[in-house]
């Protein structure tokens, strides 16, 4: 054990990581999953969604951005905790307009995989059909579509920091918050490219490529036969 190894607790199972890890790093790397939905491997973390919250020494934090400290007590897999991811879940799926049985990303969709690992089949607030979110189309390549939008950042920080052009940012504060373009009116206006990292990140249907939404047929897609965080949990030792 090296001078760096920090020991700590996660629902009673001893976990050891080293100095400058997150919970859900050091959690990943022991094989025990913590939900996510803006946290992405290679971006920073961004903490936003919540989905990640965990109990540290009885307070309530996220595990994305939350470093490990010796002899803290994480608790996790609780039934308190379910339940707030659970409510969340359930706001994000009400808040847009979310319709799985026809949308390309079905199967391979994050949110609609924690809903079902949850045990959400239906949510238990009211819908709001939201009114104002359009499709910009005009990209050759690429489609962006608001209603399925869940504002995790993911996008924002990909094209910022791994595509290095910063083609999407936020605009807009509370219900009004919502993904914009580095140009005024079209996303075929602005430098985003099909091969772009700021793509692969979305968590939903909300950034797609073109003319590949169904050459994956369901039941093969990635969450149809494992639930979402299964590949965590089979580094368990």
């Amino acid at each position: 054990m090296s001078e760096n190894t920090i020991t700590f607790e996660i629902d009673g199972v001893e976990v050891q990581g080293t100095a400058g890890q997150t919970i859900m790093q050091a959690a990943d790397a022991a094989g025990i999953y913590i939900p996510r939905l803006c946290a992405f491997d290679g971006l920073l973390p961004y903490g936003s969604c919540r989905v990640c919250t965990v109990k540290v020494n009885g307070r309530f934090q996220s595990a994305c951005t939350q470093p490990i400290a010796a002899d803290i007590i994480v608790e996790n897999d609780t039934e308190e905790l379910l339940e707030f991811r659970r409510n969340l879940v359930d706001m994000l799926f009400v808040e847009g307009n979310h319709f799985c049985m026809f949308c390309e990303k079905s199967g391979n969709c994050e949110l609609q995989a924690l809903a079902y690992r949850l045990g959400i089949t239906a949510p238990k607030y009211p819908y709001m059909f939201p009114a104002d979110r359009n499709v910009d189309a005009s990209h050759p390549a690429v489609f962006i579509d608001h209603n399925r939008c869940i504002l995790c950042a993911r996008c924002v920080r990909a094209s910022r920091d791994l595509d290095g052009k910063n083609v999407f940012q936020f605009v807009g504060r509370g219900h009004e918050k919502r993904i914009a373009f580095n140009s005024r009116a079209r996303l075929v206006d602005t430098d985003l490219d099909a091969s772009d990292k700021a793509i692969d990140v979305c968590p939903v249907g909300a950034i797609l490529r073109k003319h590949e939404g169904y050459a994956t047929p369901v039941g093969k897609r990635q969450y149809d036969h494992a639930p979402i965080g299964a590949d965590i949990e089979a580094n368990k030792h």
